[in-house]
């Protein structure tokens, strides 16, 4: 039909006008009762949990902690996840307290979740994540709680295949051309890992492992970290991940 031919069911425009508002008020309404649904106020009841506690997931040393990421990373690349620590007595006992036996700083790329790379559950790890791993105050606050107030003994920072913040950072190194406000920002510290020694897709690859040991570097060598390394209590290593096997490997 014409889209300019008039019909009854055409309104006036006076009618169009009040039916228009009409319209806007239910989407507007409709943009925000379905989450009301989806998210209500008051949960139900959580289940009793099982008469069985439990085992905990503190280490305690950093060797296990590596461990059991270790261990867990070989579950989720053979397809034989666990998923543990999903229970509801678990839940319950969430909710007075944590325990994360390690911190994994990573990337924000939605390839690469720790707690499924690592085949980990609800209280195991303390997640810390920005693009290409790059380091901010607000980052290492993030890390240096784990650390200091929860006395976690092992930082792993984890960089991965096709990272592409790393990616855009050495493009912007080799053509000089701006990136978007913010990106910039993240481009600028991760330029002195840059491997000018390699070439194309050589030196993106190779800058991700560099990128992920300094980054490990620089945190190492905060004051309150160094003593705890040099006491045994704290581990800070540098691993990555490959997008198409899904093994972690360890980055002297």
């Amino acid at each position: 039909m014409d889209s300019n031919t008039q019909t009854l069911d055409t309104p006036s425009p006076s009618r169009r006008g009040l039916l228009l508002a009409a319209a806007a008020g239910s989407a507007a309404l409709g943009s925000v009762l379905p989450l009301a649904a989806a998210f209500p106020a008051s949960a139900a009841p959580a289940p009793a949990p099982p008469a069985e506690a439990e085992a905990a997931t503190g280490p305690v040393s950093p060797e296990e902690a590596l461990r059991r990421l270790t261990a867990g990373n070989r579950r989720w690349r053979t397809y034989a996840q666990e998923h543990p620590h999903e229970s509801a007595f678990l839940r319950l006992r969430l909710t007075k307290a944590q325990h994360p036996f390690a911190i994994v700083l990573g990337c924000v790329d939605s390839r690469v979740p720790p707690e499924l790379v690592f085949d980990q559950g609800l209280g195991d790890l303390l997640t810390v994540r920005s693009a290409g791993e790059v380091l901010d105050e607000a980052v290492l606050g993030s890390v240096a709680f784990g650390v200091l107030e929860l006395e976690i003994p092992l930082v792993l920072v984890l960089g991965h295949q096709s990272c592409g913040a790393v990616g855009a950072a050495v493009h912007a190194d080799e053509t000089g051309e701006p990136l978007p406000a913010h990106i910039q920002y993240l481009a600028d510290r991760i330029r002195p890992s840059i491997d000018h020694t390699r070439e194309g897709e050589a030196r993106i690859d190779a800058t991700i492992d560099a990128h992920a040991r300094r980054t490990r570097d620089l945190l190492a060598a905060e004051p309150d970290f160094a003593r705890r390394i040099s006491d045994g209590r704290l581990a800070v290593v540098a691993a990555r991940y490959g997008l198409r096997d899904q093994r972690v490997r360890s980055l002297a």
